[in-house]
């Protein structure tokens, strides 16, 4: 064709020729890219669950994909080594979203499965049941209630705080190697923003974390009211992003908290200097469980705790005097 056109002396003869120099250098480069993002293939296949080589009972775990996070990182950095074409900043941060949105979206269905939501739901509802109850019965049916609630909410917990590890150790393992390609690639290190990197994984970690804090809240005052966000609907959409309304209703429920936590502080300052002996102000603080961690009512009782220690040690003295005087 181009033989043609130079005959011809046609004005398309140096467009046509500059397309086909174009098309050869794509053509180079697409072969070099398919050759070094190969190997890259299965362990991305695998952290999305789509290896038909891990199906049925040989498929990973989320809580275990962790174990592929190093090799992942380990080829990325091979291939920025060796790659004539895949080694450049706008590559890297394209790659590293497309990990970080297939990490999310196993995060989603991981507790989505496990059901986070209705044991959310369920322990909200167990603790109104409770606080609703009038007669001041306590039979074997609210017994068996309240530990099921109790283990619901401790189970949301525990995969809350599984679904965080997983999440913060990709980012711990990529600044790792990031590390290791300054030192390794002095010429061309990561220097690409970890923000523009983690965008939407760190998006998605602060909402995990704002339900956590939902979760353990709902744990630790489930004998003293009612928590519920969002009503059926905000319990499927609590970990989507984008869902604002999201944000709105856990800034209210947290003024709430800190309302109720205030109250407590005040309540639990009272008991404490009412209290007759140093085991009757331990045994105040121990009833209250991880209540006395929260940030307003820990604030309050900081003193309590320096004049607890005093007064434990004067017991102590007082024990020891009297073990000196009487112990023939």
């Amino acid at each position: 064709v181009l033989t043609c056109l130079d005959k011809a002396k046609s004005t398309y003869n140096v467009p046509f020729a500059k397309l086909c120099k174009e098309l050869i250098s794509a053509r180079i480069e697409a072969n070099d890219t398919l050759r070094y993002l190969g190997p890259l293939r299965a362990w991305l296949e695998r952290l999305e669950g789509t290896n038909h080589q891990d199906e049925d009972q040989n498929k990973i775990d989320f809580i275990d994909l962790p174990t592929l996070f190093p090799a992942i990182m380990r080829t990325i950095l091979l291939i920025w080594k060796h790659s004539g074409f895949y080694n450049t900043q706008t590559r890297l941060v394209v790659l590293m979203r497309e990990i970080c949105n297939a990490l999310v979206k196993r995060a989603t269905e991981y507790l989505h499965h496990g059901g986070i939501f209705e044991r959310i739901a369920l322990s909200s509802q167990c603790v109104a049941g409770d606080s609703n109850r009038g007669d001041g019965r306590w039979d074997e049916s609210v017994e068996n209630e309240l530990h099921d609630e109790h283990g619901d909410a401790e189970a949301a917990v525990v995969m809350l705080r599984q679904a965080l590890r997983v999440l913060s150790e990709l980012k711990r393992v990529y600044l790792e190697y990031k590390q290791k390609a300054t030192i390794e690639c002095v010429s061309n290190p990561w220097k690409a923003q970890n923000n523009a990197i983690f965008l939407r994984l760190d998006a998605f970690w602060e909402r995990a974390h704002d339900v956590l804090e939902l979760t353990q809240t709902t744990l630790q005052f489930r004998n003293l009211a009612k928590i519920d966000i969002g009503g059926t609907k905000g319990h499927d959409r609590l970990l989507e992003v984008e869902a604002k309304e999201f944000d709105d209703a856990f800034y209210e429920f947290r003024v709430s908290v800190k309302e109720l936590e205030r109250r407590l502080a005040s309540v639990l300052s009272q008991g404490f200097d009412d209290a007759p002996t140093t085991y009757g102000r331990f045994k105040l603080l121990d009833s209250f469980d991880a209540l006395v961690q929260r940030p307003v009512i820990a604030d309050t009782l900081e003193n309590k705790y320096v004049q607890l220690v005093v007064d434990y040690g004067k017991d102590v003295a007082a024990m020891q005097s009297h073990f000196a005087r009487h112990r023939e």
